[in-house]
């Protein structure tokens, strides 16, 4: 009889736990057809992204829009884990833990800040063969209005054939070496921690060696200043100022920044980036600060922190549900935004040939080349417009794209050509 009742009471510790926690799933498998809930999600401009009532489970009839938004709306089976939709189906329903029911269906309307039209322009510019993402932020407002993530899924094909990765998020749920964009942290440590910067040189030619340990550039630039050191993006300047910095110093500047912390929008959480912790000496510090070594950036990460270079220091985070206040900080120093604002001007004008490459767009920028130590690279290019019409922060990624102006510079232009145009 004890052994009965032990048996019992473990069962009923077993089922208790599961119904805690699987038993909202429970109650929504058939929950659509009883509840009588409807929801209906929709972009800025009205254009549906997905519906459900008691009996449809529909997404937009187009196909590039339901591939091109489909990490943003998900699915009905909640497959990728920043989705809406699924977020939304739970929430209409109402589960009641107490009961173990859901009681009547609400009718709902989520009108978001994404542009539909916009991301499908970035989804058209990568194209089907490439892996990467983009976003857009109004940095004066913190309104997401695109992100893409590619390869997508358009939730309706049935085929069964999805390529690796493609339930991925790469905006916000995966983190990548980012190469020479994360020279504007070390820029940013610099210009507020090295007395005497601006009247500073250094001297590139072939390598230059720390410890022994040898930093190749891509170019011979020769003797140059700050401005002309970031301009050339010079990876023997750089290292030299990452270890002058100190590596102590470039992790504060990292974590106050955010690169190294989960973040949330709107309740949909973000993977962390890393950055070499340990005690690592002064060549892998310098590695380090040109974005190698153990650097990993998520790219929503980095678009925060030029949403706030752009804003004149000040980060409104960003956020896709209208209507709440946003919340605002001091993520940079002022001064420091200023500068790090002029020095991306310099690039587009000196090195990127922006007249030509960015017609009409008073673009401000940086590009990144990452290593991976097989021959390939991945392909940045980060930046804002300094433009008060048009206030966009952008953050490209292609995988193992090569050069950063050559591939993600190129679909950058086309998309912001695009939304200066029509938004």
């Amino acid at each position: 009889m004890l052994l009965i009742a032990a048996l019992v009471i473990f069962g009923m510790g077993v089922y208790l736990t599961r119904y805690i926690e699987h038993g909202e799933d429970w109650a929504l498998y058939f929950a659509r057809a009883n509840s009588g809930a409807t929801g209906h999600i929709v972009d800025r401009n009205g254009i549906t992204l997905a519906y459900f009532d008691e009996v449809r489970s529909v997404y937009s009839p187009d196909r590039v829009t339901r591939a091109a938004n489909y990490h943003i709306t998900g699915d009905y089976w909640g497959r990728t884990g920043t989705g809406i939709l699924s977020r939304l189906w739970d929430d209409v329903h109402g589960f009641s833990l107490l009961t173990g029911t859901t009681h009547v269906g609400r009718s709902t309307q989520l009108e978001l800040t994404y542009d539909a039209r916009l991301n499908n322009e970035i989804y058209k510019a990568i194209g089907d063969w490439a892996s990467g993402c983009m976003m857009v932020c109004n940095y004066r407002t913190g309104e997401l209005l695109g992100m893409v993530s590619a390869p997508s899924v358009d939730p309706l094909d049935t085929s069964g054939e999805q390529r690796d990765g493609a339930f991925i998020n790469r905006c916000i749920s995966a983190s990548f070496t980012p190469g020479s964009i994360f020279k504007l942290v070390t820029a940013a440590a610099a210009i507020e921690n090295i007395k005497g910067l601006d009247s500073m040189q250094w001297y590139c030619e072939d390598e230059f060696k720390i410890a022994g340990v040898p930093f190749i550039c891509v170019a011979n630039h020769y003797t140059q200043n700050f401005e002309q050191a970031m301009a050339n993006s010079c990876n023997v300047a750089f290292a030299q100022i990452a270890v002058k910095v100190g590596q102590n110093t470039l992790i504060r500047y990292a974590r106050d920044y955010g690169f190294l912390d989960g973040h949330s929008i709107d309740g949909i959480p973000t993977v962390r980036g890393s950055f070499p912790l340990e005690f690592v000496g002064d060549p892998e510090t310098g590695w380090a600060g040109i974005g190698q070594s153990t650097d990993m950036v998520v790219p929503y990460s980095m678009l925060r922190f030029l949403c706030a270079v752009a804003n004149g220091g000040t980060l409104i985070e960003p956020h896709f549900v209208p209507g709440e206040q946003a919340e605002t900080s001091q993520l940079v120093l002022p001064t420091t935004a200023d500068r790090l604002k002029a020095l991306m001007r310099n690039n587009a004008i000196t090195h990127y040939e922006a007249d030509s490459n960015f017609p009409g767009l008073p673009i401000c920028a940086k590009t990144g080349t990452a290593e991976l130590g097989d021959g390939d690279s991945h392909s940045w290019f980060v930046g804002f417009l300094d433009d008060e019409d048009h206030p966009y922060a952008f953050v490209t990624l292609i995988e193992r794209g090569g050069f950063g102006l050559s591939r993600a510079g190129v679909i950058t232009n086309k998309v912001l050509q695009w939304a200066v145009k029509n938004m």
